[in-house]
């Protein structure tokens, strides 16, 4: 017989911040192929229009916010499929960091390389 007084499950900090990134990708894909591929004529921007697009220092923050979520999103998902494998303890952790320092390398290079392509 079940237990009627057990309590359910609550879900992990990372399986919720994956959820709220997914929400913001929503958006922010949205508006990024908005602004990038359906205002700009003929559906693609050359090199020096997008250069002059992110000059502007609020699309430069949404498309690095874009960057940020897209980056932590995957990289989330990948550390729900490893962890489904069944790891240890210990083998969590490592996959955990290892994935961490890959998103802030990843991240850092995108601004990195953002801010190169602007100047």
């Amino acid at each position: 017989m079940e237990n009627p007084f057990a309590r359910e499950p609550r879900p992990s900090v990372s399986c919720l911040w994956q959820a709220a990134t997914g929400m913001a990708l929503l958006f922010l894909l949205g508006l990024h192929f908005v602004a990038q591929h359906f205002v700009a004529a003929g559906g693609l921007r050359s090199f020096s229009d997008v250069v002059s697009y992110l000059r502007n220092p609020v699309i430069l923050g949404l498309e690095l916010l874009f960057l940020v979520v897209v980056t932590s999103h995957a990289l989330l998902g990948v550390r729900s499929i490893l962890f489904d494998f069944g790891l240890s303890a210990r083998m969590q952790q490592r996959v955990s960091k290892t994935l961490t320092l890959i998103g802030v390398l990843t991240a850092t290079y995108g601004v990195w390389l953002t801010w190169v392509i602007i100047q």
